[in-house]
């Protein structure tokens, strides 16, 4: 279960991100009200993702890792059992170029109002230029 927890805490604070449960018992990660990340609530745990060309041909070769039913062919792989092929860090990775696939596609207002939108209390605005302070 607290894979799921990191999960839902890691998708949650990108701008703009929602959940919702969807087909009774899969919570789905939007941006823009478009899928980048559903995982099964039933155990064991699958977790599917948007994934660019390149690194869905490499995901797909590896024990754990297949292309998403019914989502393969718009290139997303699923985790069979979350936690098992990805350790944490590179599943985060994973997580974000998702989400950074689907927003890029979101129409230009659209994506100026999920790059507004809140992150932990910080607009996403505010987060850049206190980063920009504070490499320089």
């Amino acid at each position: 279960m607290m894979a799921l927890d990191a999960v839902r805490a890691f998708c949650r604070a990108l701008p703009g991100a929602t959940e919702d449960v969807k087909w009774g018992n899969d919570l789905a990660f939007s941006v823009g009200g478009k899928m980048f990340a559903v995982v099964c609530l039933e155990p064991p745990h699958q977790i599917s993702f948007k994934c660019a060309p390149e690194p869905f041909a490499e995901l797909i070769e590896r024990e754990g890792i297949i292309p998403a039913p019914y989502l393969a062919r718009a290139m997303w792989v699923q985790e069979q059992e979350l936690g098992e092929a990805l350790e944490r860090r590179e599943r985060e990775e994973l997580l974000a170029t998702a989400y950074e696939l689907v927003r890029a596609k979101l129409p230009k207002k659209l994506r100026t109002q999920v790059e507004a939108s809140p992150r932990g209390g910080l607009s996403s605005r505010r987060g850049r230029a206190a980063s920009r302070r504070r490499r320089g």
